[in-house]
């Protein structure tokens, strides 16, 4: 498919698929152009100072609070304001855009769905091109599907949540568009793309542009999509501010620069969500080449870990201290048919948000319907009436310095979790290439930020052999062995029949250039997107 306009610089060259010229329409490209021109070169040199400020972490450099901006993080601001309908989040439902999903998250009793086209979502052409059409029927009421299988119609209940959009990250590219023969900026498709089919809908049904923004690392990447949304806003003749988004703090470079980032989008933004699992993979990224920085295992990676808790409280405090709302992380158990399991995920989950809650969150992300009611009734049960926690300003903890958050957990280094984790690995990469962005491993909803904490995990317990808890030093002899058990694990586990129709060679292969790489790759994403759309 390619665009017929006169002098465009912008080229599709996705196949056509259903419903495709009705969202790649030449007004729409046009705008993308021009969003494009605009913000593309600036988008790439915040990539490269990314990756600058990463070659200095490999070579010793630590993440801190920014001399240079310490007035933002001492003066007295507040950002813009909130819109009604964002003001009470205590529960939000987070999931790809698929077209079940968006109704069945929709009809959730929660605040919110987090449409997701990041990190539950694999980028197939036609995945982010049905993607837009779901949303696009949503904001319209007119959603509805079949299943092939069963035979069950589903369509939108009479009160359907909110829904907020989350663009794809920064360095995310959209191989079907170019502009001057380069990948367009995924983030930039996603975002105008969706606001220009739904804007006017949003305000016919009381509510508005919400974005949540993914990945960022430093705050000029605020500044630009307060640009971007400013752009957007005038183009468009809308009063500034009238763009909002809750930005997620998931990396750690981030978590140094939270008053920053509010500040530079301070027009738009509304709150900041504390995204724990990608965090946790940042922690491993960021500080990849640190021997003395090494994470123990997954399971024992609670928010009640220091370097965890200390982000925690911080970013409430910070969120509250300017007007913003705290939002926590994500519930990713998903409810088991096992009675004696099921009791146990619950009381994990109960367990979890409480103490979110109690530190002062204003809600927390689900992904499951299933535990819509358990989580709603934490946050009722401490927050009551109040539509949020606005007035918790956690003024009494101590200041959190650098070190606290950097502070590396002791733990185990099990040979067990080790093995899990190239399962995981594993499973989630063959999903993905077929086309699934998240996927159910062993009780939790696995996506491509959980993903990541279990293969940069195996590469960082490789890179600086780590010995096990029996003494064995992880290298690559090590995995190289266990790779071919674990697929064999996997196959016994799920049946040769659905392993021998997968691509779990392919995924094999990926991991292992994956894990015994360096440096370490930033995202799997980026190397496993170029085989996507192979099959």
């Amino acid at each position: 498919m390619t665009r017929s306009a006169n002098g465009a610089n912008l080229r599709v060259t996705g196949p056509a698929i259903p419903g495709s010229a009705e969202i790649l329409t030449e007004d729409a490209l046009d705008l993308l152009e021009t969003f494009v021109k605009l913000f593309g070169p600036r988008r790439e040199a915040l990539l490269r100072a990314r990756a600058e400020r990463q070659r200095r972490f490999d070579h010793g450099a630590l993440p801190d609070f920014l001399p240079e901006t310490r007035g933002v993080r001492e003066s007295v601001w507040k950002i813009r304001d909130i819109p009604a309908d964002l003001c009470d989040r205590r529960v939000e439902i987070t999931g790809p855009t698929d077209r079940k999903m968006v109704i069945n998250a929709l009809n959730t009793p929660v605040k919110a769905f987090m449409a997701d086209f990041e990190d539950s979502l694999a980028p197939t052409w036609a995945n982010v091109i049905q993607g837009q059409i779901n949303l696009r029927d949503a904001h319209a009421r007119t959603i509805t599907y079949d299943d092939p299988v069963s035979g069950k119609h589903y369509a939108l209940n009479g009160t359907p949540c909110l829904l907020i959009a989350r663009v794809r990250g920064l360095h995310l590219p959209e191989a079907h568009v170019l502009f001057e023969e380069k990948p367009i900026a995924g983030a930039l498709f996603d975002f105008v793309l969706y606001l220009h089919h739904n804007m006017q809908r949003m305000f016919e049904n009381g509510t508005g542009p919400y974005f949540y923004v993914p990945k960022l690392e430093h705050h000029e990447e605020a500044r630009w999509w307060a640009d971007v949304f400013d752009f957007a806003e005038d183009h468009a003749g809308l009063a500034r501010g009238t763009i909002k988004a809750t930005f997620l703090i998931e990396t750690l470079p981030a978590a140094f620069q939270m008053d920053e980032i509010l500040f530079a989008a301070r027009d738009h933004a509304v709150g900041l969500n504390f995204g724990r699992w990608d965090y946790i993979f940042s922690y491993i990224k960021t500080l990849g080449e640190h021997a003395d920085r090494v994470l123990p295992d997954r399971q024992i990676l609670t928010t009640d870990q220091p370097f965890l808790d200390s982000l925690s409280r911080l970013l409430v405090r910070t969120c509250h201290r300017r007007g913003a709302l705290a939002m926590g992380g994500m519930s990713a158990i998903i409810p088991s048919k096992d009675p004696k399991a099921n009791e146990a995920g619950f009381a994990a989950v109960r367990a979890d948000k409480l103490r979110e809650a109690r530190l002062g969150y204003d809600g927390a992300w689900i992904a499951h319907p299933g535990l819509a009611k358990a989580v709603t009734s934490v946050f009722d049960e401490v927050m009551g009436n109040k539509p949020n926690q606005l007035d918790a300003m956690r003024e009494a903890d101590p200041p959190t310095k650098a070190d606290d958050l950097l502070a590396t957990p002791e733990g185990p280094h099990s040979e067990g979790t080790m093995r899990r984790n190239i399962r995981v690995s594993l499973q989630y990469i063959e999903a993905w290439l077929r086309g699934l962005g998240c996927v159910p491993i062993y009780g939790l909803m696995e996506d491509a930020a959980t993903a990541e904490i279990s293969r940069t995990s195996v590469w960082q317990w490789l890179r600086h052999g780590q010995k096990l808890d029996d003494g064995r030093v992880v290298d690559g002899d090590l995995f190289q062995a266990w790779l071919p058990e674990e697929m064999e694990q996997v196959r016994s586990e799920i049946g040769s029949e659905r392993y021998d129709s997968g691509r779990f060679g392919e995924a094999a292969g990926l991991l292992h250039e994956l894990v015994l790489g360096k440096p370490l790759c930033a995202f799997l994403t980026l190397p496993a997107y170029a085989m996507l759309d192979a099959h």
